[in-house]
């Protein structure tokens, strides 16, 4: 998703638990997977491309991980909250660049849709649906899908099911975006959940930055 969806994600999921402080940590830290050399084509798993569901799995527990360790030892807060902002970055792509979303929608037609509000972001069943897949990065033409004078030109060029065609990082890719929007927002809420579930109060305090 384009940062501007990122950070919106973060504002709204995570609600009145962090303070400013360790909002902008979270924030910092989710935006700057996208880093186009290191972050997105050195780095499947950040994004969950190239249908490396396993490894991008991988890769959100490891972030998990770390926010444990952290606040169960004496590291500084801002660490546990860094890798929870990289953590939320992946489940947001999750959505955003698997076809998740259009699975869902696949069970409607595009005349009985219900609203985005109603998309289910936490169904097992398709997570694991042996016909989910995300977009392959084909680099070096994939780079020049990033820029607004080359997207048209390069994106056609590009296969099926490349990142360029399969994505739905801002609302110009159509009408799902708003459905993977409201996945990535029932995930980022639902990780901060699952966090706070294993932490003891003296954790949460120092997760939440409000100490």
């Amino acid at each position: 998703m384009k940062k501007i969806y990122h950070e919106q994600l973060c504002q709204e999921s995570l609600g009145e638990f962090f303070s400013p402080a360790a909002l902008a940590v979270i924030t910092a830290a989710n935006t700057g997977q996208d880093a186009i050399l290191r972050g997105f084509f050195a780095h499947p798993e950040f994004h969950f491309d190239e249908s490396k569901f396993d490894l991008g799995w991988a890769y959100v527990e490891s972030q998990r991980r770390i926010v444990r360790e952290v606040l169960a030892g004496e590291g500084p807060a801002a660490e546990a909250w860094a890798a929870f902002g990289r953590l939320l970055h992946a489940v947001q792509d999750f959505y955003a660049h698997s076809n998740y979303t259009r699975l869902w929608a696949a069970h409607y037609t595009e005349d009985d849709l219900p609203p985005p509000a109603q998309f289910d972001g936490m169904n097992d069943q398709l997570i694991h649906n042996p016909d989910l897949r995300s977009g392959n990065v084909y680099y070096p033409l994939e780079l020049l899908t990033f820029f607004d004078r080359t997207r048209d030109w390069a994106t056609p060029r590009l296969p099926a099911d490349s990142h360029a065609n399969m994505n739905l990082d801002y609302p110009a890719r159509g009408p799902l975006f708003w459905y993977a929007m409201e996945g990535a927002r029932q995930r980022s809420a639902h990780e901060l959940q699952t966090l706070l579930a294993v932490l003891n109060e003296s954790q949460k305090s120092r997760f939440s930055g409000k100490v």
